[in-house]
């Protein structure tokens, strides 16, 4: 047993009621504790279930579509802490495509031939990070996803060494809240927009949506670019990427077009780059001065 001496014990009571019980809680489940797991169709079906329950993003509507989700030309992982080995703590999924992939409905189609889906794999150039679901409510403080997208990279480059970009495809869940509100002010030149969105079903119109297309991807882009103040945040799933070093890289109209995307964006979502050799640079722009690095695309939709 090692005793600690008494200046040392003095100086770990002071951190100690300095930082409280939260820190010591997350010191247990540090990345030091993290193991990494790939989820597949031969996982344990305890496992399998958890998906289902705790996906937040697209939901899993059953074990054919999670069979989908889990076939060859796509891939499923998961942190998982020794206190609890039979529980998730965070899992992301991947799709495994040519080039970037600007819509949700060919991820989650359903085919399962599974030759094809191997050859689908060996082809791949780009890998879809698309959806990343927190399984446990008490550990809502504690990043994982951070970690767990960076080992993940580290994964598919080893078994698929001809990946040339990995990448999101993102919802924007603050974006159609944030602009309901700025048109309502009246005051705003797009206020004539307001109707238009408010009509029930116009996604479904091409003539319409493609009327409102410009004007909403163009406001997109501002909500995702604009500085943040003290009543405007930064769209929490920007925040997550970009302050992981990500490239806000593509605006993707009616990318999903389910109730859940219309209702947070309107439909419209965002790839996410992840370039190996300008993460750290990107980083730090954006946690040391709020710079958003992003493409000459977005920068064109700005100035439209």
């Amino acid at each position: 047993m090692k005793f600690i001496g008494a200046a040392a014990l003095a100086t770990r009571q002071r951190r100690e009621r300095r930082h409280g019980p939260f820190d010591r809680f997350a010191s247990w489940f540090n990345r030091g504790f993290l193991e990494l797991r790939r989820i597949d169709w031969q996982s344990p079906a305890a496992v399998l279930e958890k998906l289902i329950a705790y996906e937040a993003v697209h939901e899993i509507k059953g074990w054919d579509d999670l069979r989908r989700r889990l076939a060859l030309d796509r891939r499923c992982f998961a942190f998982f802490h020794p206190a609890l080995p039979g529980e998730p703590l965070i899992f992301v999924e991947v799709a495994l495509v040519q080039g970037l992939a600007t819509a949700m409905p060919p991820l989650l189609a359903r085919e399962t031939d599974e030759e094809a889906a191997r050859a689908q794999a060996a082809r791949a150039d780009t890998a879809i990070f698309y959806s990343i679901s927190n399984c446990q409510d008490g550990l809502r403080g504690i990043s994982f996803g951070n970690f767990l997208i960076k080992q993940v990279v580290e994964e598919l480059q080893a078994e698929f060494p001809q990946l040339e970009r990995f990448s999101t495809l993102s919802p924007v869940p603050g974006f159609r809240r944030w602009l309901m509100q700025r048109l309502a002010e009246r005051s705003d030149p797009d206020t004539a927009l307001l109707p238009e969105l408010e009509r029930d079903g116009w996604w479904h119109d091409l003539a319409q949506s493609e009327k409102l297309r410009p004007a909403l991807m163009r406001l997109c882009a501002l909500y995702l670019t604009r500085q943040p103040s003290p009543g405007s945040r930064v769209d929490p799933v920007a925040r997550f990427h970009l302050g992981n070093g990500a490239r806000l890289e593509r605006i993707n109209w009616l990318g999903n077009a389910a109730r859940r995307a219309i209702q947070e964006s309107f439909g419209i979502m965002v790839n996410y780059l992840y370039d190996h050799d300008s993460i750290e640079d990107n980083h730090e722009a954006f946690v040391r001065g709020g710079t958003i690095v992003r493409s000459p695309d977005v920068d064109a939709l700005l100035e439209a």
